[in-house]
């Protein structure tokens, strides 16, 4: 609820301009204090995200690679919160711009200020740039994953900032911006279905190729270990869970029915999800799975993204089970094809983002778009409008393709250049990325049993080192 009267806005719109002048007029007028409110609230939410990432990753990876992990999600924020500043908000949601990608109107931040943004009339740009500056912050984060093991941190750090220059930018503006080839055509994707999920999880397994299978690693059972501390993986899926309302409630880019809409069908996807994985890990082993559940509920908030604001609560269900499902199938595709990619971040993120895509083709519904009180859509299978589907189709097949090849492109050019190889020595990677790039452990024991081999089958410790190892450590 404002505390002053909403008047509406009379500046100049569709060109970089700050709006009005805050010395003459009240800058806020145009604009609710509760939709600031909300919104503020969630970039704070989604900003827990990334550490969240962090954790889920870490604990999902080998113990001398945990801190690692963590360290990149954090990275991540700082290197493109200066790129957002730098020029990545003008290239992905500047007013004017070709098909592809935005100017440079608003290089530096410049006149960003209280003009209403080309997301929502209801923010002004300001808002609308520190929101979306936490979406490109996490989506390089999920992607850089898939260095777990191998992967040097300097070059992560610069392929960060190219990456989302080149992939995440370009992806975002078409998918978003009013001016972008997919949102003329006529895509639907709520919270980032395609910039976020599909492009982080191709990018993931276009570097996974890139640097190369990891020591020990065969093309039957991959590299086998437990995950090291599913303690961490369970902390990490709370900062998720907890963090997608922010994420796909703050998308409605206000404070309405169409955002409470939007946490609802997520909070039921992910339910579904956990559920569904559950049991699907339980029919092989008997075993109530904690990483299986978690995985299944990250499953269920990556299909729901780009639905939530587009889809009736009963659908969630559908968008939860297939979520759980195909993700969890999806795991084995990377022995198909012959890639180490440790995280499975393309089978939980691309794949997801692609069903979820899909799924928003049959069940996009008119009537859930305008519980905000202005988005009309034609909505999909279910109010009979069959070519949304293809719509879908065509926006996911897009945005895997070009950040799959571009992220080859990248990884290939940094590989050129002296100092930014992708890869750790063989003798770094035994030793571990914590230990060998960071010089700092996730726990106070490992510097002393770090030797240990992790892997379940096929490896056995040096005596000298099972001696010092933790007695509860399996060796």
């Amino acid at each position: 609820m404002s505390s002053y009267t909403v008047s509406e806005y009379t500046g100049p719109e569709g060109f970089a301009d700050p709006g009005v002048n805050p010395l003459l007029e009240d800058i806020n007028a145009p604009y609710s204090a509760g939709d600031f409110a909300w919104i503020m609230t969630c970039t704070g939410l989604v900003l827990l995200m990334v550490p969240g990432v962090g954790f889920f990753y870490s604990g999902l990876a080998r113990r001398k690679s945990a801190l690692a992990l963590i360290w990149l999600s954090l990275i991540s924020i700082a290197v493109v919160g200066f790129q957002w500043f730098f020029w990545g908000y003008s290239l992905a949601f500047s007013h004017t711009g070709s098909a592809f990608i935005g100017d440079l109107s608003n290089f530096g931040l410049m006149k960003v200020l209280g003009q209403p943004s080309v997301g929502s009339s209801k923010l002004p740009d300001i808002l609308f740039c520190l929101y979306q500056g936490m979406f490109a912050a996490i989506t390089p984060a999920l992607a850089i994953g898939a260095a777990a093991d191998r992967g040097r941190m300097l070059p992560a750090i610069v392929f960060i900032f190219i990456w989302a220059t080149i992939v995440y930018d370009p992806i975002a503006y078409w998918t978003w911006n009013g001016n972008g080839w997919s949102f003329v055509m006529g895509g639907l994707d709520f919270a980032g279905g395609t910039p976020v999920h599909i492009s982080s999880g191709a990018a993931a397994l276009a570097y996974s190729l890139m640097l190369g299978k990891r020591t020990g690693y065969n093309k039957v059972n991959g590299l086998p270990y437990r995950p090291h501390n599913v303690t961490h993986v369970v902390l990490g899926t709370v900062f998720l869970w907890v963090g997608w309302f922010g994420f796909n409630g703050g998308s409605a880019l206000a404070a309405n029915t169409r955002a409470v809409m939007a946490c609802l069908v997520t909070h039921i996807s992910a339910c579904v999800g956990g559920f569904t994985w559950c049991l699907l890990d339980y029919r092989l082993e008997k075993k109530w799975s904690t990483v299986g559940f978690c995985s299944g509920v990250i499953a269920g908030l990556v299909a729901i993204t780009p639905a939530a604001g587009y889809v009736p609560p009963w659908s969630a269900v559908i968008f939860g089970v297939c979520g759980g499902v195909i993700c969890n199938f999806a795991t084995k595709l990377k022995f198909l094809i012959g890639i180490d990619e440790p995280l499975d971040v393309f089978a939980e993120h691309g794949v997801g983002g692609i069903v979820g895509n899909l799924l928003t083709g049959i069940f996009a519904a008119d009537w859930i778009a305008a519980l905000d009180g202005s988005t009309k859509i034609a909505g999909g299978w279910v109010n009979q409008n069959y070519i949304q589907l293809g719509y879908q189709l065509a926006d996911s097949v897009a945005g895997f393709a070009y950040s799959f090849v571009m992220t080859c492109v990248i990884c290939f050019l940094m590989n050129l250049v002296p100092g930014l190889s992708l890869r750790v020595s063989p003798e770094v990677e035994e030793i571990g990325l914590d230990d060998a790039e960071l010089g700092e452990f996730a726990y106070d024991y490992v510097e002393l049993s770090r030797h240990v081999n992790d892997v379940l089958v096929g490896g056995s410790a040096p005596a000298s080192v099972k001696e010092i190892a933790s007695p509860t450590e399996k060796v």
